[in-house]
């Protein structure tokens, strides 16, 4: 029993009912392949009627002209973000003609690099340091490999809250500096218990072969067409994914702000030997933004980050320096392909749960010995995470995964309880519960559902993946006109959204490279 949990659990309890934790700010990040009826990735650049993907705040792209990336502003309420999340997916379809959205986070059927096209921002300094950051990638990583896609969720803690665990902890630091340490406890048992997420949601247990380009993994043959490991829970959060060889290496400390920043500035201003023989300028165009570890903030590969909302031309960094964290960015979620939207309620209520769990937890630092074996852990439960015969390293001792977990999800339950105060269904005791009954029987896991429906239907990944992407869109198409307020709002946003691209690029007066150089000097 963590004890130091049960006393802020009681003296939260004390100030009010919910212990000031209901309410806290939601918002989330899908991204989705736009299809042709084929499975084909698209090629036609990103439909006009949606507006500027530069400049549009709820649908823009991320790496690939193809890849959508629709972005909700944060809620109090679990359904209102989802349903603000629904909203741009039904206007999305009115105006997508044949195309689809694919239901899952690893690729459909690639057709080699040049099959996906990269994202395009029009012609102002601000827009072509977007794709020159995005072209940089496929350079490094490879495009396939950012064809990938997941969905992110953005959470803070209700203000009302951090007075009182403030005046609680008995910490009279200012109360920003409290509010970021705080933040980098959660941050820290997220890295140490993070993998709970990667076995209750991972969704990515099979590849089209597609995807490997010939590679041998030696992962076995689902069947012809599919790659797939018979335990595994996210394949898009392994080292087939998001951690490749030179982001394992990479390490950035979550022992404090201040190393975290010190740690993300060395890596974008420190070159890298095979980043330089790529070329920044090469025949006169840009192959990436700068040769060293990273281009900019934004390409460290984290399974969580800390956040605050950047001014306009404000670094990430320099913007966490200047007010500390604002909100924490859950980047380890796979697409599920059983939700339409990729995410459901129990899902977000559990992961609201579990991130003040861990910020509630004790959080000792980090050290270099711990840190390997968490990225061990992680490695393991993303190929095997429902072997029953998995075990983890908790500080230097070996347990079963699945004791583990259930020992992880009790002590969340005195969580759970404060927030389902005020609600007679105990909505987040049932999503808890929910999960409880994932690590008693893994089958009930999306990865072993996906799994199973590819046996049971005999199909392969890529024709059960079009399978879920052709009921998707008949569900939001058989959902009606979306409400007409919300049409309104987002159809205006697209005309704004135009607008304002073109008023950028009329406003330029310096060329790229000087953009750049300011840019990187401030």
């Amino acid at each position: 029993m963590n004890d130091l949990l049960e006393r802020r659990l009681a003296g939260l309890a004390r100030h009010a009912p919910d212990g000031g934790l209901a309410g806290g700010r939601k918002g989330l990040e899908k991204e989705s392949l736009r299809i042709d009826p084929g499975g084909r990735m698209s090629r036609q650049p990103h439909p006009s009627v949606l507006g500027s993907a530069l400049t549009h705040p709820n649908i823009t792209t991320d790496f690939s002209e193809a890849l959508l990336e629709f972005v909700t502003p944060p809620f109090a309420q679990t359904w209102e973000t989802l349903q603000f999340l629904c909203d741009i997916h039904q206007f999305v379809y009115e105006n997508l003609g044949d195309e689809l959205l694919w239901a899952t986070s690893m690729p459909c059927a690639v057709a080699g690099e040049a099959s996906i096209p990269l994202a395009r921002y029009g012609s102002s300094n601000v827009g072509t340091m977007k794709t020159v950051y995005r072209r940089g990638l496929g350079y490094r990583y490879g495009r396939v490999m950012q064809a990938i896609s997941g969905v992110h969720f953005n959470y803070s803690l209700p203000e009302s809250f951090w007075p009182v665990y403030r005046d609680m902890e008995e910490n009279r630091v200012p109360a920003a500096a409290f509010r970021s340490g705080a933040y980098f406890d959660l941050l820290r048992n997220f890295r140490r218990f993070g993998w709970l997420v990667l076995y209750l949601f991972g969704s990515s247990p099979a590849v089209c072969k597609s995807f490997l380009r010939g590679r041998d993994t030696g992962m076995p043959e689902f069947d012809a067409g599919t790659l797939f490991e018979p335990y595994a829970t996210s394949l898009r959060m392994s080292d087939l994914g998001y951690r490749n060889a030179t982001q394992k290496s990479l390490s950035i400390s979550l022992n404090s702000l201040d190393e975290y920043i010190v740690g993300l500035t060395d890596a974008i201003t420190t070159p890298h030997a095979a980043y330089e023989k790529i070329g920044v300028v090469v025949d006169g165009c840009f192959r990436q933004l700068n040769a060293n570890v990273l281009q900019i903030e934004n390409e460290y590969y984290s399974l969580i980050r800390p956040k605050r909302v950047a001014r306009s031309g404000e670094r990430p960094t320099h913007a966490l320096r200047r007010g500390g964290v604002e909100y924490v960015e859950l980047r380890a979620l796979d697409i599920s392909a059983f939700d339409p939207v990729g995410v459901n309620r129990n899902e977000l209520r559990f992961l609201e749960a579990f991130l003040i769990f861990c910020l509630l937890h004790d959080s000792p630092p980090i050290g270099d010995d711990e840190q390997l074996a968490l990225d061990a852990n992680h490695h393991a439960v993303a190929h095997r995470g429902r072997d029953p015969a998995l075990e983890l390293t908790d500080r230097g001792r070996r347990r079963p995964l699945g004791a583990w977990a259930m020992e992880l999800l009790d002590r969340m339950r005195g969580v759970c309880g404060l927030l389902d105060q005020d609600d007679a269904d105990c909505s987040y005791a049932t999503a808890l519960e929910a999960q409880q009954r994932a690590v008693e029987d893994p089958e009930l896991t999306p990865s072993a559902r996906i799994l199973a429906g590819m046996r049971e239907t005999g199909l392969s990944f890529f024709p059960f993946a079009l399978q879920m992407s052709e009921a998707h869109k008949a569900y939001f198409l058989a959902l009606g006109s979306v409400w007409e307020g919300r049409r309104a709002i987002f159809s205006d946003a697209a005309e704004n959204s135009l607008a304002e691209q073109r008023a950028l690029e009329a406003a330029d007066d310096i060329g790229f490279e000087e953009y750049l150089r300011r840019y990187f000097a401030s």
